[in-house]
């Protein structure tokens, strides 16, 4: 990439400087020329005018009379100048090493002149040098009786042309080498950063999130740098649950595979055990079965939460009634712990909640099955649903021994349990909350805990709500 920059920097610059170049040359030279050509036909004006005015057909007087008259008018310059009559006969000459004098002498500027214009021209002579050359007629009484032809060597146009064209080249050549060395500079602060981000996404590949990006100035690469950066840190915490996850998950599922395995070796080893024995061991293993399966279950569940993510089946549902769907569902199992579920929201009307039935249900059911694992037995579990800021409020009070104020995130997360050894005697897998907590935030929710007046803790679920929802076609109306 940094060869790539620094060719394409010195191409486009290249490009540029012989443009650049080609129109100054170009420009110089028409101007040179143009200059010229103006200035020699003002003397060929000139001389015209006075010639007119002392015209002498016989060629011996018109070249010593003439020949003063251009020479006047042409001093100081190298211009050869030439007067001949209609007939193309050289009346007047100052190149008197040329013998043209009474010779015939033509020239495509000559006809032009004779025929009324006035005409330039740049080009070559028999020898190859570069000549300009004028012609203006001679007229008299609106009669043209010759023409003024002038020729000058074009030389030192050229050498002007060619020096400044010299000069140039030498500009550019320093200018390449200043834009190279530029250029080079350039090329390693753009793809030094783009090295290093190319580094710490070989290392992103091989699993090492630990690479991190010297990030300086607040250009668009720094920004990169800072995502990148951002990526690596969420990536290292994603690694970092996950392998908590998997760590937490196996020691979970080894423990009721352990229990299995104590209970067959048990009764393998056992010399006739009678029924009674078999049975007791059979129901343990039964139970262990169990926990199993729940485990089992809510790992499927919380993968179910990872892989939908956002990927939500929202549909208009009846709160009064999901939350109705779980207290008869959990009755028996606060019966069996003579626990009261009692509701207080049935006088209370509310709209369609635009949500996944299904994940809700799940997060109410964890956070009142949890409720009914930990309260004492003979107290009341109050469910409340309320209506606060366009959001609905599902509140569960219980009478349990409540959660210690630095402990109160940490029981939304996976596999954790404030009280291991009760947990494990109530079944708990310490999955619960956590699949309650991210059902409830991939709604944009938010779920809760206080403590509440007198002893106990408040479970508090709160789900965006917007009363316009239209509630046909929702579940439970």
């Amino acid at each position: 990439m940094r060869f790539t920059m620094l060719i394409t920097y010195i191409a486009v610059i290249l490009i540029t400087l012989m443009l650049m170049c080609a129109y100054v040359i170009g420009l110089l030279s028409e101007n040179l020329y143009s200059r010229e050509s103006v200035d020699m036909l003002a003397k060929a004006n000139t001389i015209s005018a006075i010639i007119s005015e002392n015209w002498e057909t016989d060629i011996s007087v018109s070249d010593a009379k003439f020949s003063d008259i251009v020479d006047t008018c042409l001093g100081g310059t190298n211009i050869r100048g030439v007067v001949v009559n209609p007939s193309y006969t050289v009346m007047c000459d100052t190149n008197k090493e040329s013998q043209l004098l009474g010779k015939v002498f033509m020239r495509s500027v000559m006809r032009s002149a004779l025929n009324g214009e006035q005409v330039d021209s740049i080009g070559d002579d028999e020898s190859g040098m570069r000549l300009i050359s004028v012609a203006v007629p001679v007229s008299r009484d609106g009669i043209i009786i010759g023409c003024v032809y002038l020729a000058e060597s074009a030389e030192k146009i050229s050498g002007t042309v060619k020096s400044t064209r010299n000069s140039l080249i030498v500009f550019c050549v320093l200018i390449l080498v200043v834009i190279g060395m530029l250029s080079i500079g350039m090329s390693y602060i753009i793809t030094s950063p783009v090295e290093s981000f190319i580094d710490a996404a070989k290392s992103i590949s091989r699993g090492d999130f630990s690479k991190r990006i010297d990030v300086r100035g607040h250009n668009e690469i720094s920004q990169m740098g800072e995502a990148l950066n951002s990526m690596c840190d969420e990536l290292s915490q994603l690694e970092e649950n996950r392998r908590k996850f998997v760590s937490d998950a196996s020691h979970e599922l080894k423990t009721p595979m352990a229990g299995i395995k104590l209970i067959c070796d048990s009764l393998v080893s056992a010399e006739n055990p009678d029924m009674d024995t078999v049975k007791d061991f059979l129901g343990d293993m039964s139970d262990e079965v169990d926990r199993l399966t729940r485990i089992v279950e809510r790992l499927l569940a919380l993968t179910k939460l990872d892989a939908a993510g956002a990927s939500l089946d929202f549909e208009n549902c009846d709160i009064k009634a999901l939350t109705e769907e779980v207290v008869r569902k959990l009755n028996p199992i606060a019966a069996a712990r003579t626990v009261v579920l009692s509701t207080g929201y049935h006088d209370i009307e509310f709209g369609p909640v635009l949500m996944d039935y299904d994940k809700i249900y799940e997060a109410v059911y964890n956070v009142v099955d949890n409720a009914i694992k930990y309260s004492p037995e003979g107290t009341t579990i109050n469910i409340d649903i309320s209506e606060k800021d366009n959001s609905i409020v599902i509140a569960v009070r219980d009478s349990g021994p409540g959660i210690p104020e630095e402990f109160r995130e940490k029981i939304f997360e996976r596999f954790y349990r404030l009280d291991d050894s009760r947990a494990r005697e109530t079944g708990g897998t310490g999955l619960g909350l956590a699949i309650a907590n991210e059902a409830v935030t991939a709604h944009g929710g938010s779920i809760t805990v206080t403590d509440a007046e007198g002893g106990g803790s408040i479970f508090t679920i709160t789900l965006p709500y917007h009363k316009n929802n239209n509630l046909s076609g929702g579940k439970n109306e």
